[in-house]
C-alpha cells in the first residue's frame, strides 16, 4: 500500500486519487487543498489549474504553477478548517515543507476555497504576518538601541548606520 502524500495515512488510491480523477469528490475544502497538496507531489498540473476558482484565470498562469509544482514537496499539516460566512465558503490553514538547494522550506498560508454547484475551489490565501518589531511604533529618540544592535527596520544593517 502507498501512503497518500497529504498526511492522511490511508493509501493513496482511497484517499487523493479518486479527488484527482474527479474533484466534485472533495465534500469539503480540507479534502481539496490535501489533494491540490497531492497534486503538487505527484506533478498534477492539470488538476491544480482545474481546481483553482475561474475568477482566478488560472489557465493564463499554467507556466508558473509547474514551476511551483516542480519542487521536491516533503510534507503536509494541516493546522485548522474553519467554516467561512456560509456552507459555500471555508478555509483551510496549513504548512507544506519543501527542499530547495539544500534547505528546507515552509510555506504556510490560510487558504480560502469556494463553492460552486458540487465543485470546491481554490481561490485565494493569506500569509502569516512577520511579528513586527514593537520599537517600530516608538519615536527614535525614545528608543534604547545599543551601538551595535541590528537596526530595527530589518535592514540588516547596524543601528547606528541605518536609522540611528
Amino acid at each position: 500500500m502507498s501512503l497518500c502524500p497529504c498526511g492522511s495515512q490511508q493509501s493513496y488510491s482511497d484517499c487523493c486519487e479518486p479527488i484527482h480523477q474527479d474533484s466534485t469528490l472533495a465534500n469539503v475544502p480540507e479534502q481539496l487543498m490535501r489533494a491540490r497538496y497531492s497534486a503538487h507531489v505527484k506533478k498534477l498540473v492539470d488538476f491544480v489549474v482545474e481546481t483553482y476558482h475561474p475568477s482566478c484565470e488560472a489557465e493564463s498562469q499554467r507556466g508558473e504553477i509547474a514551476e511551483s509544482i516542480d519542487s521536491a514537496w516533503c510534507k503536509l499539516e494541516v493546522l485548522s478548517s474553519e467554516n467561512g460566512t456560509d456552507e459555500n465558503e471555508g478555509f483551510v490553514t496549513f504548512k507544506a515543507y519543501f527542499k530547495q538547494d539544500g534547505e528546507e522550506f515552509c510555506l504556510q498560508e490560510r487558504s480560502r476555497f469556494v463553492k460552486e454547484g458540487p465543485q470546491w475551489y481554490y481561490i485565494d490565501g493569506t500569509f502569516p504576518e512577520e511579528p513586527q518589531d514593537a520599537r517600530l511604533s516608538q519615536p527614535i529618540k525614545n528608543l534604547k538601541v545599543g551601538r551595535n544592535d541590528p537596526c530595527i527596520c530589518g535592514s540588516g544593517k547596524k543601528f547606528k548606520k541605518c536609522c540611528g
